[in-house]
């Protein structure tokens, strides 16, 4: 199994960015699909992006263009850069794990692997 770990959260103006990173110690990282999700205060949580070991992404359509998501095996650590940010955005980042999932790889239950969450605050 393997272990996520967020950093990189904080608190950042409107308009500015953030880059947040997921360490995943334990198993073999490169063979995980992994994902970022999100919840905001008083909303369930949500998808946000997602890249396979083969470094396909997937993007939330309400996202995408604004987020990206990467990884880089070597350092066992997937990252989520976030631009252009809005208050919206506000919300605690989970990266998740996955063995194996459908595609398009969107569903909570499909990751078995789950961080505990890096504080993200857009501030208007």
């Amino acid at each position: 199994q393997v272990q996520p770990v967020e950093s990189g959260g904080g608190l950042v103006q409107a308009g500015g960015s953030l880059r947040l990173s997921c360490a995943a110690s334990g198993g073999t990282f490169s063979y995980y699909l992994m994902g970022w999700f999100r919840q905001a205060p008083g909303k369930e949580r949500e998808f946000v992006a997602a890249i396979t070991s083969g470094r396909t992404t997937y993007y939330a359509n309400s996202l995408k263009g604004r987020f990206t998501i990467s990884r880089e095996n070597a350092k066992n650590t997937v990252f989520l850069q976030m631009n252009s940010l809005k208050p919206e955005d506000t919300a605690v980042y989970y990266c998740a794990a996955a063995d194996s999932t459908n595609w398009p790889p969107r569903e909570e239950s499909e990751y078995d692997y789950w961080g505990q969450g890096t504080q993200v605050t857009v501030s208007s």
